[in-house]
Formats: C-alpha cells, structure tokens, sequence
C-alpha cells in the first residue's frame, strides 16, 4: 500500500476507495471483537473521542470517553479485557458513505454517519449509538490511520453501558 503514502496524489475514486477499505476493516475489528487491533488504527499521537452532539455542537470539552495516544487505547483494551465486567454482547456497525473534506496539513477530513446496533445474548437488537464519525486520516506506514477519531452521537442520553470503542 505504499502508493497510499502520499494522500494528495490519489485521484478522488481511488482515495475514496482506501477509505472505504478503512471503515470497513475498522468496523470488523469491533465487531468481531479484535480489540487489540483496535489500536493500531490510529497514529501514535492521536485522539479518540466518544461525545454527545450537544457537547460538540456548543463547544464543550467533555467527553463520555477520551483517549489521548494509541497508549490510551490500549490501555482501554486492557480494561476491557481484564478488569471490566459487563453482559455478554454482540455489536454491529453500519457506517455510510464517507464524505472527503479538506486537507489539514498531511491529513484530510472526513465525515461518516454510524449506526451501532447492540443484542445481549438473552434479549432483542436495540439501536445503540447513532451518530457521526469526524476524523482527521493521514498515512502513515504504509497504510491510513486515523489520527482524530470523534465519535458525535446524536442522542442526549450518555449511554450506560458504553464498554467497546464506537
């Protein structure tokens, strides 16, 4: 993948291509349950941000989950892993099209819609989490990672049961 390494030089389809190519490997990591992969989504100075639409829309710093580093994600990992107890789960993701934005430097903006679909084992499939993924990519080693991950979700309820990365 090392013609990916210089973003700006893909042509629209083929970059739309390797984003699509991202999204969907980022959400078959999730729901297939591979969280230490998880992590290597990202750059190693990265942000990742789960936060209510009313917070981001009137500028609010909090966050219902916020990572600094790929540190910070596996460390989140380990939580998961070893020290949290939660039901049994599946989750889902559908993210649409992707919508390319400007360029910031070496990373370029864009723009998902999600949806998380969530059944415990002994109940129904809910809607989770429905919301917009805003993200800054670069290329980094050969391959895209997300350098800013904000995961706006449109509800004004946090949900309490937040346990896997969006």
């Amino acid at each position: 993948m090392s013609a990916i390494e210089d973003l700006r030089s893909l042509d629209r389809r083929d970059l739309r291509i390797h984003l699509d190519e991202l999204y969907a490997d980022y959400c078959a990591c999730l729901d297939d349950g591979e969280f230490e992969r998880w992590p290597e989504f990202f750059t190693e100075d990265c942000l990742y941000k789960i936060v209510p639409r009313e917070n981001y829309d009137r500028g609010l710093p909090l966050a219902t989950w916020l990572c600094e580093s790929r540190g910070m994600l596996q460390d989140r990992v380990v939580a998961i892993r070893q020290t949290s107890t939660y039901a049994p789960r599946y989750v889902r993701h559908i993210v649409g099209a992707s919508r390319v934005g400007a360029w910031h430097d070496d990373a370029i903006a864009v723009q998902a819609n999600y949806l998380v679909l969530e059944t415990l084992v002994d109940d129904v499939t809910r809607v989770f989490q429905a919301g917009r993924y805003l993200d800054r990519i670069v290329a980094e080693d050969g391959r895209l990672r997300f350098r800013e991950k904000l995961c706006v979700f449109d509800s004004v309820l946090v949900p309490n049961s937040l346990v896997f990365p969006i």
